[in-house]
């Protein structure tokens, strides 16, 4: 099912889902490099919720401007690959009719990423297509602006952060387990560079919603950090603890 046309403004139209209030969301935020999408992931399996990847879909509209040698600063070209991308029946992010794959993870598909998520029309489809996959069922979502912009009224928002020294040396180990040979100052400074673009974007920029608990992962286990959010989710969304903590009581 393709993104919905955006309002003149950039924002989603109504009809296209909730923002939270009647859905079962916890929304995660944050810049790269916190460990949010390896935590989203855990704590949806734990929770027995759907796990959404909200970066995976603005690097869909990366990977298709490049593709097709479309401007990623040209609002209006951006938006035009809109209609590319949506979910199948599993609801697994498909691009062009096919299941989303490892070309998404590619470094230049990254960068190009945060430049088209600056365009108000993007953004606009993409989260009337995040409010759609979360009102099919409980979810757990991550990105950038998910409890300030997509679901303002849900329950359970966190947003995590760390250092950039420790957020560039996560990355470089994810790239060097790929493959890739790293230039640890470049990437560092680039990550610095995404992190003020997010921040300073008129569009939901990157900042926690007043109502979420904030966490820094510098020096956390990820494994830690999903045990805090399970517990804190499960207390905020009024779900039954985990037999672990029953048995603990």
């Amino acid at each position: 099912m393709p993104a919905s046309e955006p309002t003149s403004d950039g924002r989603p139209p109504a009809a296209d889902g909730a923002d939270g209030a009647d859905c079962l969301v916890v929304t995660i935020d944050g810049p790269a490099g916190t460990g949010k999408s390896t935590v989203a992931r855990q704590l949806a399996d734990r929770l027995a919720f759907r796990f959404l990847d909200t970066g995976a879909m603005y690097r869909a509209v990366a990977l298709l401007c490049l593709g097709d040698g479309r401007s990623v600063d040209d609002a209006e070209a951006a938006a035009g690959v809109l209609p590319r991308i949506g979910w199948n029946a599993e609801r697994q992010l498909v691009v062009d009719g096919e299941v989303a794959g490892d070309a998404l993870r590619r470094e230049d598909v990254t960068l190009a990423a945060s430049r088209v998520a600056q365009h108000e029309a993007v953004r606009g489809g993409l989260v009337a297509l995040q409010r759609e996959f979360a009102c099919a069922g409980p979810t757990v979502t991550e990105g950038r602006d998910q409890g300030t912009v997509v679901f303002p009224a849900a329950a359970a928002k966190f947003f995590l952060d760390a250092s950039v020294d420790e957020r560039a040396r996560r990355r470089a180990t994810e790239l060097e387990a790929a493959g890739e040979i790293v230039d640890f100052p470049e990437l560092r400074a680039a990550i610095e560079q995404r992190d003020q673009r997010d921040r300073s974007r008129p569009v939901a920029p990157l900042r926690p919603a007043a109502d979420a608990i904030c966490l820094d992962t510098t020096s956390l286990p990820l494994s830690g950090v999903v045990d805090e959010l399970e517990k804190l989710s499960r207390e905020r969304l009024h779900l039954p603890p985990r037999a672990a903590d029953e048995a603990a009581s």
